[in-house]
């Protein structure tokens, strides 16, 4: 029954038709993935009391509701990709924001564009149900009338869908379906503020409030959306054999949210309703992450489970509950930033292992915001609480640890607190296992990995090459010693064989303004790594000596690698200085192809043209 079919045809006929479609489906149910961007789970539900969600609470009693689901990444392109290949996004190199892309705001790094392609060994979860007979389909909205939301950090082989619209499946043909919703990023309605309640991490402000507002009435425009998709279900004849899935892509597009690792940015809502009802009405409280839907929804359609899948079937009897669950987030657009945490039960670990950075980095799609513009004009006025202030300290705490049964809101930062030792020993020696044993990527400078993806075929292929877990290793202790002001380590990580943790020992020792040792970073200028003698012309810049290092840095704008580029626009930037020179700079920068860059270029020219 195509979607013509299905608009034209009587109630009575259309009730006919799908008699006939259920009954050739018994065997094959249909899958449903609702994805919902830009939104925690502020609905009924979970507990919500200033809107109403009827929908979404009926879809939740129908089903299985998990109050512990979390995204392994906290911005779309990456936990997208991790959806959509039932892996974690370090997993197949796809950790970057909008990276890998070979079109759009991600695209015009074309020498690697061959490295970009998702490994043979690796499929979409859509692939996966074609082969298994499915009608695959990626919709916006309710009525599917155009092409999903997709913004993948890899490239597929092939097209991943057949359509946009699950009243196209062929007769008798099941479908795997998505239907992405706008949700937080919808604001054009609002609720009364002075209903709301804001979290204790923000002022109560009457931008915060009206935009919490419109945050929140958007959540009444999805559950109307949800009403529809399910009332559509039913007069197709295909509701009771449809799992349906909702899930938000991540949290709210706040300061502490969306991009970050605060519950605020990886906790989502996740709901199942299963074919027939089944475990209506069931609140589960283990560990549960967004990429768990692979796993789940081959199961229930009987059709192989690939090994390399990271992700849970959560339904199986023979599972184990999970200990723990990561999430990470890497650069954002043009910021560049690497966090991990730990979350368990009661406790999340959160390791910044750009801690010399502060957290709110200038980011273009965030300072766009009214409320990120509101908080910096309040913290310039000095009118923010020392915590709410704490986004704008020039430097983070390297590692963070909070219980969430006394502290839900991650105020009371327990990491030096020595009653808690043994807990943040725990926390971080899983962490640490973690990145070892799944290869993370991210401690691997972006601009080197690149040239490894290319060299290696992909980025996941070079990770998982002989000796790669040894690096990861000595990249976490070379940052390690940085923090810790541990010179002698870092002056013996100079002359690691491996460029990353070369590249790390240079960038901690300009951290520390190490003047004695200029002589070791001025050597590293001519590295035979290209990423290693940018940071060492960022390191001594930092130490005082930038009149000749600063033209050094310049020079990589238009470098071919244009991650290279991008990085040299940071270092630019992280110099604080702004004169001809760097305008010029800015210029250049403008007119690569490469969209971060230039967003670096825009925000520096405007500061240079400021003075």
């Amino acid at each position: 029954m195509n979607r013509r079919e299905f608009m034209q045809i009587s109630a009575a006929s259309l009730v006919a038709a799908s008699a006939t479609q259920s009954n050739a489906q018994e065997k094959k149910p249909n899958i449903l993935w609702i994805v919902v961007e830009d939104a925690s789970p502020h609905i009924g539900c979970y507990g919500e009391t200033t809107i109403d969600t009827p929908n979404i609470n009926a879809l939740a009693a129908e089903g299985i509701r998990f109050e512990n689901a979390f995204v392994t990444c906290p911005v779309c392109s990456p936990a997208r990709s991790a959806m959509m290949t039932g892996m974690y996004q370090t997993s197949i190199g796809g950790h970057n924001h909008r990276s890998q892309a070979t079109s759009g705001k991600g695209g015009g790094n074309t020498d690697y564009y061959d490295s970009y392609t998702l490994p043979k060994n690796i499929s979409m979860v859509s692939d996966l149900f074609r082969d298994a007979g499915y009608y695959t389909c990626n919709g916006a909205n309710p009525d599917c009338a155009k092409a999903g939301k997709t913004d993948y950090n890899f490239v597929n082989p092939t097209s991943p869908y057949d359509g946009a619209d699950w009243r196209d499946a062929p007769d008798g043909e099941p479908f795997f379906a998505q239907i992405q919703l706008s949700g937080g990023k919808w604001r054009k309605g609002s609720i009364e503020s002075n209903d709301i309640q804001l979290p204790p991490y923000y002022p109560d402000d009457e931008v915060m409030r009206n935009d919490w507002a419109e945050y929140l009435a958007s959540w009444i425009k999805v559950d109307e959306e949800v009403g529809q998709i399910v009332k559509d279900l039913k007069n197709a004849g295909v509701y009771d054999n449809t799992l349906i899935a909702f899930i938000t892509d991540h949290g709210i597009s706040h300061a502490r949210g969306k991009q970050f690792l605060y519950e605020e940015g990886i906790r989502i809502p996740m709901i199942l309703r299963l074919p027939g009802g089944a475990q209506a009405g069931t609140v589960r409280n283990d560990l549960a992450l967004h990429i768990d839907l692979a796993p789940i929804s081959l199961a229930l359609a009987g059709a192989p489970i690939p090994s390399h899948l990271e992700g849970q079937d959560l339904l199986s009897t023979s599972r184990q509950s999970r200990e723990f669950i990561v999430s990470a987030r890497y650069r954002c657009d043009e910021t560049i930033d690497i966090i991990r945490c730990v979350r368990t039960p009661r406790y999340k670990y959160i390791r910044n292992f750009l801690s010399y950075r502060p957290h709110l980095q200038r980011n273009q799609y965030k300072d766009g915001k009214l409320i990120v513009q509101q908080l910096r004009t309040l913290h310039e006025k000095e009118a923010l609480t020392p915590f709410q202030d704490r986004i704008f300290n020039p430097t983070r705490p390297p590692e963070e640890l909070y219980d969430l049964v006394a502290d839900p809101n991650e105020m009371t930062n327990l990491a030096g607190d020595p009653s808690f030792d043994n807990v943040l020993n725990e926390h971080r020696a899983r962490l640490y296992a973690w990145m070892r044993e799944t290869r993370d990527p991210g401690l691997i400078p972006e601009p080197i990995l690149e040239d490894l993806g290319k060299e290696h075929g992909s980025k996941h292929a070079a990770m998982q090459s002989a000796g790669m877990d040894t690096v990861i290793s000595r990249t976490i202790d070379v940052i390690s010693a940085g923090e810790q002001n541990q010179r002698a380590k870092l002056i013996d990580a100079l002359d690691d064989k491996d460029p990353s943790v070369r590249y790390w020992a240079t960038t901690w020792l300009g951290n520390l303004m190490a003047v004695e040792h200029i002589d070791m970073m001025e050597a590293h200028t001519k590295d035979s790594n290209e990423t290693v003698r940018l940071a060492a012309h960022l390191a001594l810049c930092k130490t005082g000596n930038h009149g000749a290092h600063l033209p050094k840095l310049i020079e990589y704008v238009e470098h071919p690698n244009r991650i290279l580029g991008m990085y040299a626009m940071n270092a630019i930037e992280q110099t604080g200085i702004l004169n001809n020179d760097v305008k010029n700079a800015s210029e250049t920068a403008l007119k690569t192809p490469y969209e971060f860059t230039q967003r670096y270029g825009r925000r520096l020219r405007a500061k240079c043209e400021a003075l």
